[in-house]
């Protein structure tokens, strides 16, 4: 089974559409939504937003149903000059840019890797669509909305980081710990900027269809 989770509905409403065979379980406060797409079992949740509702999420979903892989698709901020509107971003790894024991000695943010397999097979259904445009990098994950250009650059210079985003990096923690492989998948809504606000609002929409379709692209190429 391959679960899948995104932060908001819009984010995870065209794949729940397309499940065939689907049923519905509730998981303490979460709404999972289990069926068959391309050939594989699949769970599905909507989390909300923030590293906390996502790891309630993401642990209710793996001691429940146990999947072999999950999978955060939905939006992000984009940190590179080099981005637009509509391009995709696929973590290499998660960093929590708001884990911060620096006071104590420690270095800053806390950093989960992606499996490296489901990256190359993301990468690979990514070759299908020559109009959008793939970076592959670390995420940025922190309960904050990034709309400014003084954190962005920090972002950049402290983490390496392409993307920025509110759940990716507490998903992959929960999985990490469970031994369970994950990836995320992010459309780039909007520059993590000034203009941020008004862009999320008008393309986060489309942004969100554009990580369902490489989504249902990989599940093609994974074997069932």
């Amino acid at each position: 089974m391959i679960g899948i989770i995104g932060a908001m509905a819009l984010e995870a409403e065209h794949i729940r559409a397309l499940l065939q065979e689907s049923d519905r379980a509730a998981v303490g406060c979460t709404d999972f939504y289990i069926g068959k797409l391309h050939g594989h079992d699949v769970v599905a949740a909507v989390c909300g937003v923030g590293k906390v509702n996502a790891a309630l999420c993401a642990q209710a979903m793996l001691l429940r149903f146990r999947p072999k892989l999950v999978l955060n698709v939905g939006v992000a901020g984009g940190l590179l000059p080099s981005m637009n509107i509509g391009d995709i971003a696929v973590a290499s790894s998660v960093v929590q840019h708001d884990f911060d024991l620096t006071p104590l000695g420690e270095p800053r943010g806390q950093i989960s890797s992606c499996d490296e397999k489901t990256v190359d097979a993301l990468l690979r259904a990514s070759k299908k669509f020559e109009d959008i445009k793939i970076h592959t990098g670390v995420i940025a994950t922190g309960d904050q909305f990034i709309s400014g250009q003084e954190i962005k650059v920090d972002l950049i210079k402290q983490f390496d980081a392409i993307a920025c985003e509110m759940e990716g990096g507490a998903i992959g923690q929960v999985c990490a710990l469970h031994g369970v492989p994950f990836g995320v998948i992010r459309a780039i809504s909007d520059g993590a900027d000034d203009g941020s606000p008004m862009d999320f609002m008008t393309f986060a929409r489309q942004a969100a269809d554009r990580s369902a379709k490489l989504l249902l692209e990989f599940m093609k190429e994974v074997p069932a």
